[in-house]
């Protein structure tokens, strides 16, 4: 099925322009491009597959057909302390829309910073990329996201998962349209009340709270409980040393896999 074909199958709100590649490098690459060419606020690349997809901190992201690819531009006029806040807003957008598709019994979690889980597997992540501009405010930032829709990769440190792994059979068009439309909602709520509706929202499934948890920093790892989040998205460790908060790092959690 060509572009125009796969765009005709989306359902997304008015705000939403989605772009639909057969292949692209990576997404956020593709968006980050015409973001600094003025593409407006709402416009979404969604490519079939990617032949150098990223993750955070440089890694590959395994990008096969049959999963879910997209960046969508952004351009809120706030600091970069609070765009960070996207990620949050991001996660549960994504987890959301698969919730309402999969099968009752299925568990559905979000792992600090920026992963979502489903039966302690790996289902998606987040990748956030911006630019400031001279007011000291966001220009654009672009939100790019992976989900496993009818694979996963087998070889990675920590469990991961697909939707088709789970019992759950869908076209990726089904599963972008069911994450574009919970944003519209989450941005909304956001942009009204602030982050703390976004927070609390969050903790409810956050994997690891109130446990003993591995934080790896790029010079140490941290051990100790997982206490909660800041008003600003940062991670509260509670150590023998006492309470630190980490704004970026990776959380390991024993009970996960």
């Amino acid at each position: 099925m060509g572009a125009q074909g796969s765009a005709s199958m989306l359902s997304l709100p008015d705000f939403f322009s989605p772009v639909v590649l057969e292949s692209v490098g990576s997404t956020n690459d593709e968006a980050r491009i015409r973001a600094e060419s003025g593409a407006p606020a709402g416009t979404i690349i969604w490519a079939k597959q990617q032949v150098s997809g990223r993750g955070r901190r440089g890694r590959a992201w395994n990008s096969p057909e049959g999963n879910l690819y997209c960046s969508i531009i952004l351009r809120p006029e706030v600091s970069p302390a609070v765009a960070a806040q996207l990620s949050f807003v991001t996660a549960l957008a994504l987890g959301e829309g698969m919730h309402n598709l999969l099968p009752s019994s299925a568990t559905l979690q979000y792992k600090w910073p920026n992963d979502v889980l489903i039966d302690g597997g790996k289902i998606a992540g987040i990748l956030l990329e911006s630019h400031v501009g001279e007011n000291g405010n966001m220009e654009w930032v672009v939100i790019g996201t992976g989900v496993n829709v009818t694979s996963h990769p087998p070889d990675t440190e920590r469990p991961a998962t697909s939707l088709d792994k789970v019992g759950c059979q869908l076209p990726v068009a089904d599963v972008l349209t069911a994450y574009a439309q919970t944003l519209w909602t989450w941005i909304g709520r956001w942009n009204d009340f602030g982050f703390d509706p976004v927070r609390k929202a969050w903790l409810n499934r956050a994997i690891g709270l109130g446990e003993s948890i591995e934080v790896r920093l790029p010079n140490q790892t941290l051990h100790g409980t997982f206490d909660a989040l800041d008003t600003n998205g940062a991670l509260v460790l509670l150590t023998p040393e006492g309470r630190q908060h980490i704004s970026a790092g990776e959380v390991f959690v024993p009970n996960q896999g």
